[in-house]
């Protein structure tokens, strides 16, 4: 049977990387036409910079987005080809039951699955933020640079005791106005620092505060101190006030790890657009399982219409499948909901389909 195993997971490897690349040129060809525009408004963007700092990246995620596509596609062919050509029946009449016939496949599951949790957690992420630097400096319209630029009637909360309140801030020029630090003990406020301007340096990570004035609370009197400038330390950036589901994508698994959990301690209400991302760098690698039983037992057995069938019923499944993805994103992403269990929903519904498929397939 050694053979045989061979022989199935390197046609059903060589299948998923055919399919991967015929995948790819397309998804740089749509993208071409859409941005080429931007493109040549910038007379001193060279075609080397285009391919080193946009496309290279860009085919880094793509290539990570279609695997479990690739993979679908490929066994779905791959079998169906088996099957069309009798080898399913040598195989089957040689006493193999079904079960036995998944092994290469799911070696060639894991295979992808390892390199996509790799890519997902690691890989793309730092690829991604390039990516969207480019994008940023060069296609993005000046309405899409202001929202990632300007935070307005920011709360943080940076300790048990501690809260900042910031009426505006841009993090290009890393400055902003009406800035409010509050400490309580309990319930009582303690003391509070206003300042007209606010701005970071850098260099050496403090906080200048223009036109400032402290107000200390005792139980018997109130002290007073205000000044024109003065630096300070707080335990935040800020990058630390931009909460976009965009910057997830941007950051390592452990770093967005990290700061969901210093973001929950200092208050943040809704973090689950960040929880969704970071649940579904494992739940879309884990499905690769899920996508090849379903596609296995789709072409396992010969049908009327040979492989145009099969290929047609998958693409209907995967359709269905990636609009349930995106629709379990979406509401995963709602305050108050478990974003876990939204995101691994559309996984949970097509097991079922996989569970039921592959019992009808063994008999």
């Amino acid at each position: 049977m050694k053979i045989i195993d061979w022989y199935i997971l390197k046609r059903f490897l060589v299948t998923f990387l055919f399919t991967l690349l015929i995948l790819i040129p397309i998804a740089i060809a749509i993208d071409i036409s859409e941005k080429i525009d931007n493109f040549l408004e910038h007379v001193d963007l060279g075609f080397y910079q285009i391919v080193d700092e946009y496309y290279k990246n860009f085919i880094i995620y793509y290539a990570n987005t279609f695997m479990p596509l690739a993979l679908f596609i490929a066994v779905i062919l791959f079998t169906s080809k088996l099957s069309n050509n009798t080898e399913i029946i040598a195989i089957t009449n040689a006493k193999v039951s079904f079960t036995r016939f998944l092994y290469p496949y799911f070696i060639g599951a894991t295979l992808i699955t390892i390199i996509s949790l790799g890519m997902n957690h690691f890989v793309v992420p730092m690829s991604s933020k390039e990516r969207k630097q480019f994008e940023k400096e060069y296609i993005s319209s000046a309405r899409q640079k202001n929202e990632l630029k300007r935070v307005t009637d920011f709360s943080l909360q940076l300790t048990d005791s501690t809260y900042i309140f910031i009426r505006s801030f841009n993090t290009e020029t890393k400055s902003g106005y009406d800035f409010t630090s509050e400490l309580y003990d309990g319930i009582q406020l303690k003391s509070k620092l206003v300042a007209n301007r606010i701005s970071y340096n850098d260099k050496d990570s403090t906080f200048k505060l223009s036109t400032w004035k402290l107000r200390k609370i005792y139980k018997d009197r109130d002290s007073i101190f205000s000044g024109t400038k003065i630096d300070t330390v707080f335990s935040f950036t800020p990058r630390d006030l931009i909460y976009k589901s965009a910057l997830a994508q941007e950051m390592p698994s452990g770093e967005l790890s990290e700061f969901i959990e210093i973001s929950k301690k200092r208050g943040i209400k809704n973090l689950n657009a960040y929880l969704v991302e970071l649940h579904k760098r494992t739940s879309l690698p884990v499905a690769s399982y899920i996508l090849t039983i379903i596609a296995v037992a789709l072409g396992f057995r010969k049908r009327r219409g040979g492989t145009g069938v099969n290929l047609a019923i998958g693409i209907g499944i995967m359709f269905v499948y990636v609009f349930l993805m995106k629709i379990s994103e979406v509401l995963g992403a709602v305050a108050g909901v478990n974003s876990l269990l939204y995101v691994w929903m559309p996984n949970l519904f097509f097991g079922c389909l996989a569970i039921y498929l592959y019992l009808n397939a063994r008999k």
